[in-house]
């Protein structure tokens, strides 16, 4: 494996990416299909579609062994064992509500699950990327190493998750006993939640009814950044459905004591 290579690479798809998207940005007009039946909503706007093209003729040019796996032109198998998992906008509803909360989701994953990925908020210029033990972020103020909190409380504890309902009413309750015990809770964020998680500033991320794309990222980086991410048993995330981010044992082992219970 050319981990160089994989790291160009995930770097040029994100190049790619923020080139793509940032035009759609609040720009005027912008209109979102709705992806499920009536009377529920899953936004998905033409920014999305033309973000994940152009991420995957980056890896047709560079990378075309490997299979790829994307929100909104699925899969393609390879040959490599390696396979690009990709979010073009991470977090539709706060994109088309003009909030620069959504991000960029890229990772590279092999029969074991995300080895390197990379979390881009192109409008702020923050890219946090994390893979083989090593986690770093650049933007704005610079570049830096990335780090979690480590073991505290839950009663010190920063919660996030993005939708107040979170999943099924049982999920949801599972949520609420945690939020209950910390020290402070708040909404939304989308991928950007995890990407705090990495930097220090977040100790746990709550989520459920999560796809593979949703989640391959965030593993990546805060797992590089020394944090802990499993399914709400305890188990691998990697593919979806519920996950807990945190940024120390002691955090997940009091959340994971509340959500292994629920059904």
């Amino acid at each position: 494996m050319d981990k160089t290579d994989i790291v160009r690479t995930a770097h040029a798809v994100a190049d790619a990416a923020r080139e793509a998207v940032l035009p759609f940005f609040r720009s005027a007009g912008l209109t979102a299909d709705n992806k499920l039946p009536e009377g529920r909503f899953d936004p998905v706007t033409e920014g999305d579609r033309a973000t994940e093209r152009a991420m995957r003729e980056v890896l047709r040019r560079l990378r075309p062994q490997d299979g790829i796996l994307g929100e909104e032109y699925g899969a393609v198998s390879g040959t490599s064992g390696l396979t690009w998992v990709l979010d073009p906008i991470d977090g539709t509803r706060a994109f088309m509500s003009g909030a620069p909360t959504w991000g960029v989701l890229i990772a590279v994953s092999d029969e074991t699950g995300p080895i390197y990925g990379i979390i881009d908020q192109p409008y702020i210029g923050e890219r946090f990327e994390g893979g083989w033990g090593t986690a770093r972020m650049t933007g704005p103020m610079g570049a830096r190493d990335l780090r979690v909190l480590g073991a505290r409380a839950l009663s010190d504890a920063i919660v996030f998750t993005t939708f107040p309902e979170l999943g099924s009413p049982a999920e949801a309750a599972g949520f609420a006993e945690v939020a209950a015990c910390a020290k402070l809770t708040r909404y939304g964020l989308d991928c950007y939640a995890y990407s705090l998680v990495a930097a220090g500033h977040v100790d746990l991320v709550i989520e459920a009814g999560l796809a593979a794309y949703d989640i391959q990222a965030p593993i990546a980086v805060i797992e590089a950044a020394g944090g802990i991410v499993t399914d709400w048993q305890g188990g691998p995330a990697h593919q979806g459905g519920r996950a807990i981010a945190a940024a120390g044992r002691a955090q997940h082992e009091a959340a994971l004591e509340i959500l292994s219970k629920v059904v």
